[in-house]
């Protein structure tokens, strides 16, 4: 069996505020609660599942999610209708723009718990 990240905790304030905003601007479905985790699983089947916790503050995370253009365009529209801030960098440096990194579209921003969402439609070291 070759090796596949199956999935992670994302910690969170809330954890169903947190699920529900992923799930929403990437288009895909909140799964059913498995014990303290309310779990968003990709494409790729690697599922994210959201837990509360108590912990002040947060240790923020960062989470890249390839898209494709057409993915890439409604997020974006719902990023945009939902009035969320998203950056063309990392760091926040470059507020209201997307980047062309890699031959591709890609943009950055924050979900309610303060961690790092990005989507990209083409892989860090394509060049085309």
């Amino acid at each position: 069996m070759s090796v596949e990240l199956n999935h992670t905790i994302v910690h969170a304030r809330d954890d169903e505020e947190s699920a529900r905003f992923l799930a929403h601007i990437l288009g895909l479905e909140v799964g059913p609660r498995t014990g303290r985790f309310l779990p968003v699983v990709t494409a790729n089947g690697v599922a994210l599942d959201f837990a509360v916790t108590t912990a002040e503050p947060i240790a923020t995370q960062h989470y890249a999610f390839l898209v494709s253009d057409e993915e890439f365009d409604a997020a974006f529209a719902r990023i945009r209708q939902a009035g969320i801030t998203f950056y063309a960098d990392p760091h926040g440096r470059l507020p209201g723009e997307i980047n062309h990194n890699h031959g591709g579209r890609g943009l950055y921003f924050l979900d309610p718990s303060g961690h790092g969402m990005e989507i990209l439609t083409r892989p860090y070291g394509n060049n085309g």
